[in-house]
């Protein structure tokens, strides 16, 4: 089956050409137009995201979020402080975020320090997304073990009625946390696998860029 399958099929996926050396000085400024580029070519879900953590014990983990922001300030995504994710954060606080845009083939990769916001901007993010999504930071307890589905269901209908009756509700562990980047990597995929990587390295005189071998 797996070798059945095709990587960057013809009609599928679009392999731009890519010169580095017309990238901006700042990673910002490519993620942004890359990111703008994957949402024109109708690549799904292009704000998705891996995030990869170690915890207290250096085990690594690894799971998909969504990005809520890039900015001068860092790449942000949200979650339970209470969390696996949260607690591995607290004890170690650095991650890596991967991009995949299949649509383009291209990957983004960016490595760093994260923190916490201040507790008003936790709460305005919260607030800023949907009502499910409130909901869903209210029901609370995320990684903690669930005895069943009815528990769930209960949980979740509960912590629906409160997010539609008080919409500023307030959740005591959600917290948006921020990524400073240290290394920013852009991938361009060729179809002579001659691909392209170029990497941003943060120095105490700004930003440096590099070439990588595929």
């Amino acid at each position: 089956m797996l070798r059945s399958l095709r990587v960057w099929a013809p009609g599928v996926t679009e392999l731009r050409p890519f010169d580095p050396d017309t990238a901006p000085p700042t990673p910002l400024s490519l993620f942004t137009s890359w990111f703008a580029d994957a949402v024109d070519a109708g690549q799904p879900e292009p704000h998705t995201m891996s995030l990869a953590t170690v915890d207290e014990e250096g085990r690594p983990d690894v799971r998909i979020v969504m990005l809520h922001g890039a900015d001068a300030d860092g790449w942000s995504f949200g979650s339970h402080a209470t969390s696996r994710k949260g607690r591995a954060l607290s004890a170690r606080p650095y991650a890596a975020l991967a991009f995949y845009w299949p649509a383009l083939g291209r990957q983004i990769r960016v490595r760093g320090t994260v923190a916490s916001a201040p507790s008003h901007e936790s709460l305005a993010d919260l607030h800023a997304r949907s009502t499910g999504a409130l909901a869903a930071a209210l029901t609370g307890r995320q990684s903690a073990e669930l005895s069943s589905l009815e528990e769930l269901r209960q949980a979740s209908e509960a912590a629906w009625r409160r997010a539609r009756e008080n919409p500023a509700e307030p959740s005591g562990t959600w917290t948006l946390y921020r990524l400073r980047p240290e290394a920013v990597e852009f991938f361009q995929g060729d179809p002579e696998r001659r691909h392209v990587r170029l990497e941003y390295r943060r120095t105490e005189f700004g930003w440096s860029k590099g070439l990588l071998w595929p």
